[in-house]
């Protein structure tokens, strides 16, 4: 199992930041495109070569993503209309999510077996997450995840302030 850290930096316009492993070491970094439609996001590795794209749909009621792995459009993630409590529908043949996305405490399922477990770490300046990933493979989908739910919980904390 390796387990990777997400912190974004609160403070930061550009929507920079990176993912640490177990030994603070950076592993990934992500940046986010700043005033351009469609709002993306890149994951890059340590080599600086792009792993991952996350694509905001520009025209839609409720916000959607589009996540390419390596250039091929692995999932959509959709946040669904609820009075109560925020729910998200991912597309994939084959990628199926257990647990409360909303407070960020669920497990990545590939074919039915464990994949992840993503947890949001409390008490921390900015949103931390802690990301346990066993099928090592899958490491970009999950990075890629965690950063798409994130960019949709911090688009719905800006339209609630407003």
């Amino acid at each position: 199992m390796k387990e990777l850290y997400i912190k974004q930096k609160v403070f930061s316009l550009r929507g920079k930041f990176t993912v640490k492993n177990q030994q603070e070491k950076d592993v990934y970094f992500v940046e986010g495109s700043f005033m351009q439609i469609p709002k993306t996001f890149s994951i890059l590795n340590a080599s600086q070569e792009e792993v991952a794209i996350i694509t905001k749909k520009v025209f839609s009621l409720l916000p959607k993503f589009f996540v390419e792995v390596y250039g091929r459009e692995i999932l959509t993630i959709r946040k669904e209309f609820s009075f109560l409590k925020a729910r998200y529908t991912v597309d994939s043949a084959d990628i199926e999510i257990h647990g409360g996305l909303w407070d960020m405490d669920f497990q990545v399922l590939h074919h039915g077996t464990v994949i992840g477990k993503v947890n949001k770490e409390w008490f921390t300046w900015g949103d931390s997450y802690k990301v346990q990933i066993w099928n090592e493979e899958m490491e970009a989908i999950m990075i890629a995840f965690v950063v798409a739910i994130d960019c949709v919980k911090a688009d719905q904390a800006s339209a609630d302030s407003q």
